[in-house]
């Protein structure tokens, strides 16, 4: 729809009605931490200890998974300080490649990464919350659903209402969640003292040595850093980007790889890796062995470190949606910010709706598959973007800028990623690939089509209208 036709409120203010700088270099180092550690720590080291086949290998692969994570991120420096838009991955395809494949990249987001992520963190929330409650038998599926609905809500709630709140209820689950590894690190390095250490004896041993094993152990390890470029999706909000956006990226891929690997540690001090491969949830059975009568511990912390996790995700997936609809990718009213809170409500309302009737299907966590292959194409278009912009627009000012080798060396790794899948697991890939393809005659009918009957325009502007009067929110204005 036209710009004109919705409504306009000026401000008095010389700031306008936009979104504000309010995430300072601690608040970015809690998002990158936050959405990184999710449940993935406390679940994954299994699927990463079945691949590798050996205690030494598994710990090799988790210390790769970071040092890839830290390329990554060292790539997404120079792409948020080079192009200073919110919107992460699609701004950056937007820049570098136009609309169509820009719009392809967030239709995958839109369908597919965002609300199966959002939903699958907040059942996972949901899994950990109830164990208590039932602590000798699976917790039945509608009570997960609903303390998974009741969980996101309460965070797009908060999110609606202010980015101060957002930013601190992810600065404080942050610090719970590390403060959960940290306890988990240091019980496993006194248990080291007391001598257990027979599981690191030979810990090579049984090492699996077929490429295409190691390759989905670093696939599983990498699923459990993902989050890493999750801060370039709010450039616009931070403060002093050209600074604290690297500073925040260098300080969180560490800490997180030392984490990560520290606690892969502690865990196999007290547990046999053929009872890693038995278990569903690692740190559970780790806090089991461990802490006696005080076992509850351990289903607190991943509870709240999931409930950052979907705080962190419901942040930055608004961020996203709202900068799809500013480049007229998504309908003009998404693209609205609420005249008092300055947050952007209708893209927030968006995205915590979609990921609650994902709820709904029994099939969600079918669409992990798709929602990895999804994710690292798209990651991969980004790097892609960074090498095409150094050759078309060598004028581009880039306060961040590292030597070729980097981007491309990350490219291939992504490469790889997206190639694996396709011997592994052909249907799934493919699944993935014409869900995406689908975004293509709904970018020729709805962004491509510009010449839309009358009638069309003249009920969306109206619906457009309606939506700002009820929600109270305007068109960003420039300061």
């Amino acid at each position: 729809m036209a710009k004109g036709d919705s409504v306009s409120i000026e401000r008095d203010s010389d700031d306008g009605v936009q979104l504000k700088r309010r995430i300072t270099l601690f608040n970015g180092v809690a998002i990158i931490v936050g959405s990184i550690v999710g449940s993935g720590i406390f679940v994954t080291p299994k699927g990463v200890l079945e691949s590798a086949g050996s205690v030494g290998l598994s710990l090799v692969v988790w210390t790769g998974c970071g040092f890839l994570s830290l390329v990554g991120a060292v790539c997404y420096a120079e792409l948020g300080t080079t192009i200073t838009r919110s919107g992460g991955d699609y701004i950056y395809i937007l820049e570098a490649f136009g609309p169509c494949m820009a719009f392809l990249q967030l239709w995958g987001n839109l369908i597919i990464i965002r609300p199966t992520a959002q939903a699958v963190v907040a059942l996972t929330f949901a899994n950990y919350v109830l164990q208590p409650i039932f602590p000798y038998c699976e917790s039945p599926v509608i009570a997960k659903k609903l303390f998974a609905a009741l969980c996101i809500s309460i965070l797009t709630f908060v999110n609606l209402i202010s980015v101060r709140a957002a930013t601190r209820i992810q600065d404080l689950f942050t610090i719970a969640k590390i403060l959960a590894l940290i306890i988990i690190t240091i019980t496993g390095f006194v248990l080291i003292g007391q001598g257990e250490v027979e599981y690191f004896q030979n810990a090579f041993e049984n090492t699996n040595t077929d490429v295409g094993q190691i390759s989905l152990a670093f696939y599983s390890g990498l699923f459990a850093y993902a989050g890493w470029n999750f801060l370039n999706f709010v450039t616009e909000e931070m403060i002093d980007p050209f600074k604290n956006l690297p500073r925040a990226i260098y300080i969180s891929i560490p800490i997180v790889t030392l984490v990560y690997v520290f606690a892969n540690v502690a865990y196999l001090t007290i547990i046999s890796p053929s009872e890693m491969l038995a278990s569903e949830a690692v740190a559970v059975t780790f806090g089991d062995k461990v802490f006696g009568v005080m076992n509850w511990i351990v289903p607190v912390f991943v509870s709240l470190s999931t409930f950052g996790g979907v705080n962190g995700l419901l942040f930055t997936s608004g961020r996203l949606f709202f900068v799809g609809a500013r480049e007229g990718h998504l309908p003009e009213f998404f693209s609205m910010i609420h005249t008092k809170k300055y947050t952007p409500l209708p893209a927030m309302l968006f995205t915590g709706g979609m990921s609650l009737v994902y709820l709904i299907s029994d099939d969600i966590f079918i669409l992990i598959n798709y929602m990895s292959f999804v994710q690292w194409w798209s990651v991969g278009m980004s790097i892609l973007a960074l090498i095409y912009l150094r050759i078309t627009k060598p004028e581009l000012e880039r306060p961040i800028k590292f030597p070729l080798i980097i981007p491309i060396f990350f490219l291939l790794c992504v490469l790889f990623l997206l190639v694996l899948p396709l011997t592994v697991e052909p249907e799934s890939t493919g699944m993935a690939l014409f869900m995406i393809l689908v975004g293509l005659p709904v970018y020729v009918i709805f962004v491509k089509w510009t010449k839309k009957p009358k009638s069309w325009r003249k009920f969306f502007a109206n619906l457009t209208v309606l939506g700002q009067k009820v929600c109270s929110v305007v068109p960003e204005k420039e300061s």
